[in-house]
């Protein structure tokens, strides 16, 4: 595995990997880095798809908020070149924020109506920050596959619809969930969770695994009814505080009216929540796949 910090590196060594097979396709994992086995599950995806693995680590201050964690995110370079060498990356790229943006962007890569609701409501300008380094990253590293979780469901709809409308030539491949084995999600922010906020955020994956269970079993039927149980059971735990509860088509993300029949729809439905431990936000959702799938 080889790490590089410029962009002319980068381009370089994926030149020389793809001069070694004229065929040899790209695969891009881009990351902010302290990497978990939810980032390890994506390379070590893009390994079985791909010749070429390239994971990008970079946390990106242009899709941070005002009072947002940029300053104290967590990052471990060393960590993160280990764990990226033993899940199968090729390359790794570690650029700075003055290599990244050598001067303040003046052109940003907005995604409109996707990003109106769930955390695009929460976080103002995060998308446009996401799209925009993406899209950098994209027209350097010219992969053929890129990888997200779908713990960031959003995200992943963001950047399919920005491929779709800017003809990217890239594929996005969408990876499941990985979680621990308690049922948290993983997440680089989990690290800022106390023990009690650890266990109490156990709420989040009962609160979709149970109100998955009531539609399907009939018990609910309908986006208000689960829009109201996912809330009650969260509301068990005393620390969280939550950002909001949304149920969503999905890929669209437009939010399903209070009365609409989950079961009934002919796309997937989005059950999509944020919510605050402390000074930690936390996100997770489950998929409840179309009628008849």
């Amino acid at each position: 595995m080889k790490a590089v910090r410029t962009i002319a590196e980068l381009r370089e060594q994926i030149g020389e990997m793809k001069a070694a097979s004229a065929k040899a396709t790209i695969g891009l994992v881009p990351t902010m880095g302290y990497l978990h086995q939810g980032h390890a599950s994506l390379i070590r995806a893009a390994k079985v798809k791909t010749d070429i693995v390239v994971v990008s680590i970079f946390v990106n201050p242009i899709q941070f908020g005002p009072g947002e964690d940029f300053e104290t995110y967590p990052r471990d370079e060393a960590r993160d070149l280990a764990a990226a060498e033993a899940a199968g990356a090729d390359l790794v790229s570690l650029p700075s924020v003055d290599t990244m943006y050598p001067k303040p962007t003046k052109t940003k890569i907005a995604v409109s109506e996707v990003t109106s609701g769930l955390c695009g409501a929460s976080r103002p300008g995060h998308f446009d920050g996401v799209t925009t380094v993406v899209g950098k990253l994209f027209h350097i590293v010219q992969p053929d596959y890129a990888f997200f979780g779908m713990k960031d469901a959003q995200q992943v709809a963001v950047i399919e619809q920005m491929v779709y409308d800017l003809n990217f030539n890239v594929t996005i491949v969408p990876c499941p969930i990985i979680r621990e084995e308690d049922g948290l999600a993983l997440s680089s922010r989990n690290v800022y969770l106390s023990p009690e906020e650890r266990t109490q955020a156990l709420v989040l994956s009962r609160s979709l695994r149970e109100t998955k269970e009531a539609v399907k079993t009939g018990r609910i039927r309908t986006a208000g009814e689960a829009k109201e149980l996912l809330t009650q059971i969260i509301g068990e735990s005393p620390l969280a505080v939550i950002d909001y509860v949304e149920i969503a088509n999905f890929p669209e993300l437009s939010p399903l009216a209070a009365e609409t029949a989950i079961l009934e729809q002919e796309e997937s439905v989005l059950m999509a929540l944020a919510v605050k431990f402390g000074k930690t936000r936390l996100i997770d959702n489950c998929l409840i796949q179309p009628k008849g799938e």
